[in-house]
C-alpha cells in the first residue's frame, strides 16, 4: 500500500495522556498514540477509551497496538474498527501473517524482535504495508543482551544490521522508511546527527519520543545550502552529458546524478512547507 510521509517527524504520545494528544499533532508531521509499552499495564482499558473519542486527523495519526501475542492486541483493534483511525504500527511484528491478519487496515510493521528483522522483505511484500519501522533495545533485549551501542554512542553492529535491512526491505517494496527513536533526548546534536544519516541513507522519517526532537529532525532531513549548491552543479554539469564524466575532482554517471536529483526534491518538500509547521 502507498503511503506517503507528509514530513520526516514523527512523534510518540502514549494513550493514557489525552491531555498531549493536540499537542503533539500540532507539533509533528505524524503523531504515534501509543497503546503499547508507552501505557502501564493496568491503564490500557482507559488509553483505549481515549483513542476511541480522540479528534485527531486519521490521515496523520498512527495507532500503536500491542502485540498479535499479547492479550490486549484482540481489544486494541476491536476498539480500533469502531474508530475512524485507520493506520496501525504493529509492535514486535514478527512475520508477514501477522501483517495479513489486519486486513482493512494500513501497517506499520515495527521489526524489533529477531524474528520480525529476519522477515522484514517478506512483511513489507505484504499489501496492507504501508511502511516499516526497526527498534533496537527490544531486538537487543531479545537476543539476550543489554546494549544495543557503544559508549560513543554509535550502534553495535546487529543494531546497524537491522538497521539497514528494514530500509533495504521498505525501500525495495516502495514503503515508507521509519528510523528508530533516539532515547536521549536531551543531546539534541546526537538527534541530529543520528537523523542526518538517517536521511542520507533514503529513510522516509524519524520516529521522535519528545517534541523537542521534532526541529531538530525536520532541521535534518532538510538539505543544507551547501548540498543544494553541489546537486545544482552536478545537474548543469549534466546537461547534454552521458555515461561517465568528471565534475571537478569527483567521477559523475547516473546514479549521482540521481542523488542530486533527490537533494533538490527534498528541498522542494522543504519550501512547500512539508517539513515545517
Amino acid at each position: 500500500m502507498k503511503w506517503v510521509a507528509p514530513g520526516p517527524a514523527f512523534l510518540f504520545c502514549p494513550a493514557d495522556r489525552p491531555e498531549r494528544f493536540a499537542k503533539a499533532a500540532a507539533a509533528a508531521d505524524v503523531v504515534i498514540v501509543d497503546l503499547e509499552d508507552g501505557v502501564a499495564p493496568d491503564q490500557r482499558e482507559q488509553a483505549r477509551a481515549n483513542v476511541a473519542v480522540a479528534t485527531l486527523d486519521p490521515a496523520t495519526t498512527i495507532v500503536r497496538v500491542n502485540p498479535v501475542t499479547s492479550p490486549e492486541h484482540a481489544n486494541d483493534l476491536a476498539m480500533l474498527k469502531e474508530s475512524p483511525f485507520h493506520l496501525v504500527m504493529l509492535a514486535k511484528t514478527s512475520g508477514a501473517d501477522e501483517v495479513r491478519s489486519l486486513a482493512g487496515f494500513g501497517v506499520f510493521a515495527l521489526c524489533e524482535t529477531p524474528a520480525g528483522v529476519m522477515a522484514a522483505d517478506a512483511i513489507a511484500e505484504c499489501p496492507n504495508t504501508v511502511g516499516l519501522m526497526w527498534g533496537a533495545e527490544d531486538l537487543v533485549a531479545a537476543l539476550g543482551g543489554y546494549s544495543s551501542r557503544h559508549d560513543d554512542g554509535s550502534y553495535r553492529d546487529v543494531a546497524r544490521y537491522a538497521r539497514a535491512r528494514t530500509l533495504l526491505a521498505a525501500g525495495a517494496h516502495q514503503r515508507c522508511a521509519l528510523d528508530a527513536v533516539y532515547l536521549k533526548f536531551e543531546n539534541l546534536e546526537g538527534q541530529r546527527d543520528e537523523a542526518s544519516d538517517a536521511a542520507a541513507m533514503g529513510y522516509s522519517a524519524s520516529a521522535c519520543v519528545h517534541p523537542s526532537q521534532v526541529e531538530v529532525v525536520r532541521a535534518a532531513y532538510r538539505p543544507t545550502s551547501a548540498q543544494i549548491a553541489w546537486a545544482k552543479n552536478i545537474l548543469e554539469a549534466s546537461k547534454d552529458r552521458a555515461g561517465v564524466y568528471r565534475v571537478g575532482g569527483l567521477m559523475v554517471d547516473g546514479p549521482v546524478v540521481t542523488q542530486a536529483r533527490q537533494i533538490l526534491n527534498r528541498a522542494a518538500d522543504a519550501n512547500s512547507s512539508l517539513f515545517e509547521r
